[in-house]
């Protein structure tokens, strides 16, 4: 395995098996055509063909919308054909937009493949041995990827509160960071992926920070989701990651990225264009 591996795993995708789905009549997203199967029992809300699946353009306005998507998705939630929601809602933006034309929970946002945008941080510390990371182990409960390594603290963006707020929400709730620490975070870029899942499609954007921590601080989880800490040298973090599949499968891109950036992954690598060009990848056309 290699630093690589985990970026392809990240970007495996046959867009053969989508639809685009319209709002406005505008492409916000790309669904499953097994999915689209069965929203085809909600006529008067989804207007499902063999190349595309559409909101009904008579829903005039965002909460409008709104209900009518979610009206359905519990009917679904009832039959046992999803998951329960989240209880977060993400906002649905055509290309180049700023207003969002749909909030829909969290949970669903694969069925529709609408884009998805998270906050990871890297929580370093500066000792005399040298450069060292915490790092996180997911609690056993979570439902997505239980027990596995995760950065200190990182979350979803959803719809209605800033980056800045919901990155010292996540601080706090998952690493114990105070608001006053959590605001010495430093945004150093974003990387993506596009990504098929048994729930439908993921195009996930992860704003990525690095936070300097004090030697004398240690993390403690305040919302049950993390079970445990770890403070590694960068050197034993980029081998786990390098090395193995610990880590929750988007965090090792977060890592990779670290790592570039702070010279460990060196441009005389053999992966190391890949690598760039693997953090950032084009969305593949719908066929």
């Amino acid at each position: 395995m290699g630093f690589f591996d985990h970026i392809a795993a990240c970007n495996s995708h046959d867009a053969s098996r989508f639809l685009p789905f319209y709002v406005t009549e505008r492409v916000v997203g790309r669904i499953k055509r097994d999915f689209a199967e069965l929203l085809t029992a909600w006529p008067e809300v989804f207007q499902v063909s063999n190349s595309s699946v559409a909101l009904n353009t008579q829903f005039k306005g965002l909460t409008e919308r709104s209900e009518k998507v979610a009206w359905v998705l519990e009917q679904l939630i009832d039959q046992g054909a999803l998951l329960p929601f989240h209880g977060e809602r993400y906002a649905v933006l055509a290309d180049g937009a700023t207003q969002p034309l749909l909030l829909i929970d969290r949970a669903m946002a694969p069925c529709f493949g609408v884009p998805a945008f998270g906050q990871h941080v890297n929580g370093i510390v500066r000792t005399r041995e040298g450069l060292k990371m915490w790092i996180s182990r997911r609690a056993d409960d979570r439902l997505h990827y239980p027990g596995h390594l995760d950065n200190l603290a990182a979350g979803g963006l959803p719809f209605g509160i800033s980056l800045q707020a919901n990155l010292a929400k996540e601080c706090w709730e998952e690493a114990g960071i105070p608001a006053e620490l959590a605001q010495e975070a430093i945004p150093v870029g974003a990387v993506s992926y596009h990504m098929d899942t048994k729930g439908g499609f993921k195009s996930d954007t992860l704003y990525c920070y690095d936070l300097e921590l004090p030697e004398e601080f240690v993390p403690a989880c305040t919302d049950g989701e993390v079970q445990d800490f770890y403070l590694w040298s960068v050197e034993e973090v980029m081998a786990r990651v390098r090395d193995g599949d610990n880590f929750k499968l988007n965090c090792n891109l977060v890592i990779i990225d670290f790592l570039i950036r702070h010279g460990y992954i060196r441009p005389d690598g053999a992966e190391y264009m890949n690598l760039l060009t693997g953090l950032h990848p084009v969305l593949p056309p719908l066929e």
